[in-house]
């Protein structure tokens, strides 16, 4: 097996992409001032056909800014491609970004703020106050703030675990055996397991707009089974830290 990339303190940025040759310089220069830090891009594609990749090659290097074309060899599909940038990040905080521009730039040294904190994650929230989502298929909107307001009801430190949007601190999150290998339910199974080894988890307001360029390769129906099984998982891991603190309670009394 290749050994992981030594974490150096830079930020890690992971895209995934696929044929999104329209709009990824424009997204990648709206980084150039972004991170206050020094960061590496990762933008992850699945095969050589890509349309995305003959514009990243074609772009002038940015001060601060390092872009490295990774390829997903663990099979298509986002889950995949999210944990092949996972494996080849060299900082020490990660955060995931859509390659559409639908995420918000004005939360993201919000969310370093909190890293520089101590937070483990820390979810671009669309959902708590000041959170915003523009437009977007209006059933996948609504499942998707019904889960996260009913998870943050019952314990949950954040209104939005099924936002992509999010920060890790790497050496967390290769603390994690990471199953999926599908979909953006991914982004449900590492909050899940993240409840489970006690990270310290956060949120800051986030305002997700549809995208304006290609087309959306987001399978509600086909991963919809898979969100649902990670979705229990963490509102059981809520429930029984719930009762853990409860028997905690009664034994001191």
């Amino acid at each position: 097996m290749e050994a992981r990339p030594h974490v150096i303190g830079k930020l890690s940025v992971v895209i995934p992409v696929r044929n999104e040759a329209e709009g990824i310089r424009s997204m990648l220069e709206s980084l150039r001032d972004a991170f206050g830090r020094p960061a590496e891009l990762l933008i992850v594609y699945d095969d050589d056909t890509d349309s995305t990749l003959p514009v990243v090659r074609s772009m002038t290097p940015m001060p601060g800014l390092e872009c490295r074309l990774i390829q997903n060899t663990l099979g298509r599909g986002p889950a995949n491609a999210l944990k092949t940038g996972f494996a080849a990040a060299r900082g020490d905080a990660l955060i995931v970004m859509m390659a559409d521009r639908s995420d918000d730039l004005r939360a993201l040294l919000p969310m370093l703020a909190l890293f520089d904190q101590g937070y483990d994650l820390v979810s671009g929230s669309r959902y708590m106050a000041g959170g915003e989502q523009i437009g977007g298929p209006w059933l996948k909107g609504k499942l998707s703030r019904i889960a996260g307001l009913s998870l943050n009801l019952v314990g949950l430190p954040t209104h939005d675990p099924t936002n992509s949007f999010k920060l890790y601190r790497t050496s967390r999150l290769r603390e994690l055996l990471i199953e999926g290998g599908g979909g953006f339910e991914i982004n449900l199974e590492i909050m899940a397991k993240a409840l489970r080894a006690r990270w310290r988890i956060g949120e800051v307001p986030s305002r997700w707009i549809d995208r304006t360029t290609g087309s959306s390769n987001f399978k509600l129906w086909r991963w919809l089974p898979r969100y649902l099984k990670w979705y229990s998982r963490a509102a059981a891991e809520l429930i029984r830290g719930k009762l853990r603190s409860s028997a905690q309670l009664s034994v001191r009394f």
